[in-house]
């Protein structure tokens, strides 16, 4: 699964250690997130959206899904 995280993280100008802190999650979890080694739990998925005012499929997408869009 492919994900906006980075960029809405960096438009803020938030560090890993920032947004972990306001989800109550670790760096290495965003980290892990943000380079698609780890695909967060629903209740994860669901904060980070509320966090960033966004609907979770405009953070989160399936890779084939953005593939056949690029077509």
């Amino acid at each position: 699964m492919k994900n906006r995280l980075r960029v809405l993280r960096a438009e803020r100008e938030w560090s890993q250690a920032d947004l972990a802190e306001k989800l109550g999650a670790s760096r290495q979890t965003i980290n892990a997130i943000e380079t698609g080694r780890y695909d967060p739990s629903l209740p994860l998925a669901f904060k980070i959206a509320r966090l960033f005012k966004l609907h979770i499929e405009e953070i989160f997408f399936d890779e084939t899904v953005a593939a056949q869009a690029a077509e």
